[in-house]
């Protein structure tokens, strides 16, 4: 197996094994079930490279209706958490520039996420944790249909916070552990 396929296999474990089977995306089961999200690894570390590659990943899901959803998957270059969020905040930036706000929304999930104000090993960072920097490009449209047929999207994120915190760290680091041998 080569490195790209083993990062996409680690990530797709990830999402199985985690957001959906604990459902902290509620609306992940039907895309990982419909075959429609698309796994790209990034093998670029430039800033400016990078952001080349998510435009052009926008062009694709243009054109390819079919595939709902992209994990754009960042395994070399932005290990620290503060570049990624740099890299973020030039990501959002870029689709606005691109025309693409509105079209699409970026997710956003890293190994050492850390919500602002948060201490570094609060279990709430998992919702949030990946086994590798991935920006989750999100077609808007879909993303609303779904919000709208939901009871209390609202109440998804503090469902989700209680739930990791409940769990604990070590369990997650666990999870995270078994995704990442499954490769």
């Amino acid at each position: 197996m080569n490195a790209d396929n083993e990062i996409i296999t680690q990530t797709e474990n990830w999402v199985k094994q985690v957001i959906v089977k604990y459902n902290i995306c509620p609306f992940a089961r039907q895309e990982v079930e419909r075959g429609s999200i698309r796994y790209t690894v990034v093998e670029q570390t430039e800033v400016a490279d990078v952001l080349l590659e998510l435009i052009k990943e926008c062009q694709y899901l243009d054109q390819n209706q079919h595939t709902e959803t992209t994990l754009f998957i960042l395994p070399d270059g932005f290990a620290p958490f503060d570049d990624f969020l740099d890299l973020v905040d030039l990501a959002n930036d870029l689709l606005f520039e691109q025309g693409f706000e509105g079209v699409y929304q970026l997710a956003t999930f890293h190994p050492d996420y850390c919500f602002a104000g948060e201490p570094q090993s609060d279990p709430a960072n998992y919702t949030n944790r990946s086994p590798y920097p991935c920006l989750h490009l999100i077609r808007e449209a879909s993303m609303a249909r779904v919000l709208d047929m939901h009871p209390d999207p609202d109440a998804i994120p503090q469902r989700n916070i209680e739930f990791c915190r409940k769990k604990g760290e070590a369990f997650f680091v666990n999870l995270l552990a078994a995704c990442l041998k499954n490769g």
